[in-house]
């Protein structure tokens, strides 16, 4: 059976709005799409680390719990390294501003690899993707699951608050581009890297040379899809939103999980139809609307249950 493998950094969020706390979660960008297709019955292998504390006992029994293996997690105690927190501050649009606190060990990331077999899927992003102290450990194990022919799917997610590190981390940057099957990446993400916004002018003179599938999401602006069947541009639906920070999380998992429900393999993602890539993003922008009307970093068992009614 197919599977989904995730590598990425594991944080304990505490979100804040009008400056008091209101919810305390465990939350990462690709944990949080990996707890999403967990909770949905997809098998699931997660890459990641926590400390050997109270914070990383509470994400570990998270993890169990949302059906999300623990076996491929690097648990550091070296009496000094702590779980990472975030402190998520909502603005009044109720998007987020961070502030991280970590103490990582000097050797991170020393993890058992998970098997990986043709036409599973691999999700790595953020700055943990580009980060030069992990950058070889990354490098690897993606080296790896493109070589057994894995599907390949990178998720820029690159924070204003690192833009001061865009010229260091581009050539990681141009190399995940290289790896990847299916590149996403918001309007921020490339105005914080690049400079530019314009999806079209990305996907001709950035994207299109290492991948042809492309996903450039922009908000309640929409989301367009550049492949080399075409190029269309989907409308996202008007709601009253609470919180977007797992939004781009959740759209993530919404691909992924909708490119197993239409069993598209590797082979067939290079030409795969407008009208099949259109329902695959569907699923990502149902995924991302749910998630928005909650302070929660991924879908809740409730929306799993109705999902799978109306998507059996």
């Amino acid at each position: 059976m197919r599977k989904v493998i995730g590598i990425g950094e594991t944080i304990f969020d505490i979100i804040f709005k009008n400056g008091l706390p209101t919810q305390a979660v465990p939350g990462g960008s690709t944990f949080n799409s990996m707890i999403t297709l967990g909770r949905l019955g997809v098998p699931t292998r997660f890459i990641t680390e926590v400390g050997n504390d109270t914070v990383g006992k509470i994400i570990l029994d998270f993890m169990h719990k949302n059906n999300l293996s623990t076996e491929n997690v690097d648990i550091f105690d070296d009496g000094y390294a702590q779980s990472p927190i975030s402190l998520a501050f909502l603005d009044e649009n109720n998007d987020a501003r961070y502030s991280f606190y970590h103490h990582f060990p000097q050797k991170r990331l020393d993890f058992l690899w998970p098997s990986v077999e043709a036409d599973d899927l691999v999700i790595f992003g953020s700055y943990y993707a580009v980060d030069p102290l992990l950058r070889e450990k990354i490098q690897e194990f993606i080296s790896y699951a493109r070589e057994q022919n894995a599907i390949i799917y990178y998720d820029i997610n690159f924070r204003k608050s690192h833009a001061h590190e865009a010229m260091r981390i581009m050539p990681a940057f141009i190399e995940n581009l290289e790896y990847a099957d299916i590149v996403r990446g918001s309007a921020e993400d490339f105005e914080t890297l690049l400079n530019e916004t314009d999806a079209e002018k990305l996907y001709r003179n950035r994207i299109s040379f290492d991948t042809p599938n492309f996903i450039y999401t922009d908000g309640a602006n929409g989301v367009d899809i550049f492949c080399r069947t075409g190029h269309r541009h989907i409308d996202t639906p008007p709601i009253k939103t609470l919180s977007t920070i797992g939004a781009g999380d959740n759209f993530n998992a919404g691909i992924l999980f909708g490119l197993l429900q239409n069993d598209v393999s590797r082979e067939q993602l290079s030409g795969l139809s407008l009208e099949k890539w259109i329902k695959v993003i569907n699923h990502g922008i149902s995924f991302a609307s749910e998630v928005c009307q909650s302070y929660e970093n991924y879908i809740s068992p409730e929306f799993v249950l109705r999902y799978k009614q109306e998507h059996r």
